[in-house]
């Protein structure tokens, strides 16, 4: 009964979130044009170098979500609340170790709420001096969903909240689910953001548009094959069920690092704590590491980092 109440209220969500419902057959040209052009990729912005002659930026980055996605559904599953438990408990010690022993930085996106259950795991990020830590919601809440106020202030409750946790206020995001509502844009550019890294409109980094115009702000691009949670996702209660090895997707990841390399581009990886932490697959994220720093010219880097570079590379260097 609690999963259809709260499935009821989502769908009068997203009622009062949008413009009354148009037949999409019946939207004249303009209209079309309107809609798809809210947010879209402009320039690319790869750079004609990376940093010491680099061929390749690579961007590891990790979402803590943690208990998040369970509360944000009205759950109180012990059960689930252990499963995301492990991400801070097990899995994130475990990748601050393999990072340690690489050398290498990542960035790490932390819903609020996850940060406030956690707040050891923030200060265990931010230890190192190297990663960063950027903006994943409020309780991972799906922004197309929820009015422009009721976003904003999420948004910037989330940016105060992850300010004050790592004394470092976040200069990028990755919306929760990757999702988007017409105004995440919009606040974000109210904010300063630097960059957003949730849409799959390039492999390459690109210069975003609202309204056909610059918006100022970076898209390092995600990819759901360069996401850990489709291969090894599980839920009892549907058949989302893991179906490939860690072979089998380090197979994928590396031909996609390959490609990135012959095209002097980036390669952005999205993992989590709670899925990639578990020792098979930890053990071929250090495999894959290895072989990527196996390769002359590999740049690793936090997102920032690449966004500030592909944004003014003078400046940066």
């Amino acid at each position: 009964m609690r999963r259809v109440i709260l499935f009821v209220l989502l769908v009068s969500t997203v009622g009062s979130a949008q413009e009354p419902a148009t037949l999409p057959w019946k939207l004249t040209d303009a209209q079309l044009r309107a809609r798809v052009g809210r947010v879209r990729a402009g320039r690319d912005l790869t750079p004609k170098s990376w940093p010491n002659g680099a061929r390749v930026a690579v961007g590891l980055s990790f979402e803590l979500d943690n208990e998040t996605g369970p509360l944000r559904d009205g759950s109180e599953s012990p059960a689930l609340f252990a499963q995301g438990e492990y991400g801070s408990r097990t899995g994130l010690p475990r990748i601050l170790a393999l990072l340690e022993r690489h050398r290498i930085p990542a960035s790490f996106f932390v819903p609020a709420v996850s940060g406030l259950l956690h707040p050891d795991s923030v200060q265990a990020i931010m230890q190192s001096g190297q990663h960063e830590i950027g903006l994943h919601g409020w309780i991972h809440e799906r922004n197309s969903l929820l009015d422009e106020t009721t976003e904003r202030d999420l948004m910037m409750r989330s940016r105060d909240t992850l300010e004050k946790l790592s004394g470092r206020r976040p200069v990028g995001m990755r919306t929760p689910s990757w999702d988007y509502s017409k105004n995440t844009l919009k606040i974000a550019k109210e904010m300063g953001l630097l960059y957003d890294s949730s849409l799959m409109a390039d492999d390459r980094p690109y210069e975003m548009l609202a309204d056909s115009q610059p918006a100022g702000v970076v898209q390092l691009p995600v990819e759901w094959i360069l996401d850990d949670a489709p291969y090894f996702g599980f839920d009892r209660y549907s058949a989302v069920r893991p179906t490939m090895t860690p072979d089998e997707v380090m197979s994928i990841w590396k031909a996609e690092f390959d490609g990135a390399y012959e095209e002097h581009s980036v390669f952005i990886l999205t993992m989590h704590p709670h899925v990639i932490g578990h020792r098979s697959r930890i053990a071929m994220l250090d495999r894959l590491v290895t072989y990527m720093k196996s390769r002359p010219g590999v740049w690793f880097a936090t997102h920032e980092e690449i966004a500030r570079y592909v944004k003014e590379p003078k400046a940066a260097q």
